[in-house]
């Protein structure tokens, strides 16, 4: 039987190995099994997924491990997402409550008109590997509240973070055929995403991906299609005083999670006056950071990307942007022969005239400077992207405008681009997403609304339009 296998990309060594899932299995087991579990009360599956969140806190530092040694992602931070893997369940129930409740609406003649959901069915979820277990179950658990059965296929490059979550849905007694697990690559995703039998897909992961899906879900509109595709986030500092402050929240912007988050910011888009003595505090915090294996004491600010393809990708990518007439600042270097662990590079883009509207998924930084507002709002908004957005200024008048012009589902001010609430939507425009935004909102594409007109007894009679007898 062929097989997958996972590595640390911190060290190389064998992590976890399993056999390559049957597609068609997985789905079958899935349809036979969802029905039994969407005639149940929503007060049953509530119950079922507070056990699950109870198994996951149980199980916590182990399942920590994992995610750190998988992703390569400090223990320190693998540590918060199962945090969120666990607060994710109560979040979902208080979404379903408010997005998916049960309402009796104003009707004529005695009778009643009720609004109730129904879930759609077999779900697919295909997960990306930076965040293996937070980013897929924020699909699963409100998948499973509102009466779905979910056939979830991690990426080929976490599977072992997969295989811990849905192993924490079997101790928890979610029925295992409402959680099935497929285990393999890239053509395991293609069939699961074509196949016949699921009524939908959720979907976190690149742009290019994203818009196959789109492309292949266009002959399908009776299908459900959530797409969150990442971006290409500006982040704007403007008129503010405290340089260290702005340089902290730019570093966290950019280079938490090694730059491997969907709102990481990619592009820094700085008031031409402040741009030196900024870039002199960012540099010296860069040099400051701590980058190391996911254990390592002191514990590090960031961590390897997830491969040495990645790690690869990424300084070429350095090398492009340079040839287009980029100014590095800070070279990206490999600092482990054989291993993905990259220093973050900053690149010094203003004189170009070539944008790269893509999303660098890495510890990379672009810099533009800008000599108005107007052209930093421009310059903000000149991409297909539109997930998050960042201005740190100590203007409220500037934010007004930043706010009323930025093109993004995500607009902060003096925070980082990053670091969303689960207990908010979560999701953006353009090459970001479907207008299906995810987290407190993923109760909307977990169900769809049924409208009844309901009596007791049955009246009727015609007035008009009938001949006397």
């Amino acid at each position: 039987m062929p097989e997958l296998v996972s590595t640390e990309p911190a060290t190389g060594a064998t992590l976890w190995r399993g056999t390559i899932g049957n597609v068609d299995t997985e789905v079958a087991a899935a349809r036979a099994g969802w029905a039994g579990w969407a005639s149940r009360p929503l007060a049953y599956r509530v119950e079922a997924l507070r056990r699950f969140a109870n198994v996951v806190r149980s199980r916590s530092e182990p399942f920590a491990d994992v995610i750190a040694r998988e992703t390569g992602k400090p223990l320190w931070e693998a540590r918060t997402e199962v945090e969120t893997v666990v607060s994710k369940v109560d979040i979902s129930i208080s979404a379903y409550a408010e997005r998916s409740s049960q309402r009796r609406l104003e009707s004529p003649m005695n009778a009643r008109t009720a609004l109730r959901h129904k879930p759609h069915g077999v779900l697919a979820v295909l997960g990306p590997y930076n965040f293996p277990a937070h980013l897929p179950n924020g699909h699963i658990v409100p998948a499973l509240i509102a009466g779905n059965a979910v056939v979830f296929k991690p990426s080929e490059k976490t599977p072992a973070s997969g295989d811990f979550l849905v192993d924490c849905y079997r101790a928890s007694g979610v029925p295992e055929d409402c959680v099935r697990l497929l285990i393999g690559g890239p053509d395991e995703g293609r069939a699961l995403s074509a196949h016949p039998d699921i009524d939908g897909l959720l979907f976190t992961g690149s742009s290019r991906t994203g818009i196959a899906l789109n492309r292949q879900f266009a002959e399908t509109p009776e299908k459900i299609l959530a797409l969150e595709m990442g971006g290409n986030n500006p982040i704007i500092v403007w008129n503010t005083p405290d340089l260290y402050a702005a340089a902290v929240l730019v570093v966290q912007s950019a280079f938490t999670s090694a730059g491997q988050r969907c709102t990481a910011a990619r592009r820094l888009i700085v008031e031409r006056r402040l741009a030196e003595p900024l870039l002199a505090e960012i540099n010296r915090l860069t040099e400051r950071l701590i980058i190391g294996e996911p254990h390592a004491d002191p514990a590090p600010f960031m961590g390897p990307v997830i491969d040495n393809e990645a790690a690869d990708q990424l300084t070429e990518s350095f090398l492009s942007l340079s040839a287009r007439g980029g100014r590095p600042l800070r070279f990206m270097q490999r600092l482990v022969e054989g291993r993905p662990f990259l220093t973050p590079g900053i690149i010094d883009m203003s004189d170009t005239s070539e944008r790269a509207d893509i999303e660098l998924f890495g510890p990379l930084l672009q810099v533009f400077r800008v000599d108005s507002f107007d052209d930093a709002i421009a310059e903000a908004n000149n991409t297909r992207y539109g997930l998050s957005a960042s201005l740190i200024s100590h203007d409220p008048q500037l934010y007004d405008r930043f706010w009323a012009n930025i093109r993004a589902g995500i607009v902060n001010w003096n925070r980082p681009t990053n670091g969303a609430s689960s207990g908010a939507p979560f999701g953006g425009i353009g090459l970001s997403g479907n207008h299906r935004p995810s987290a407190y909102y993923a109760a909307d594409y977990c169900a769809y609304p049924v409208v009844s007109a309901e009596a007791e007894q049955a009246r009727a009679s015609i007035g008009i339009g009938l001949r006397n007898e």
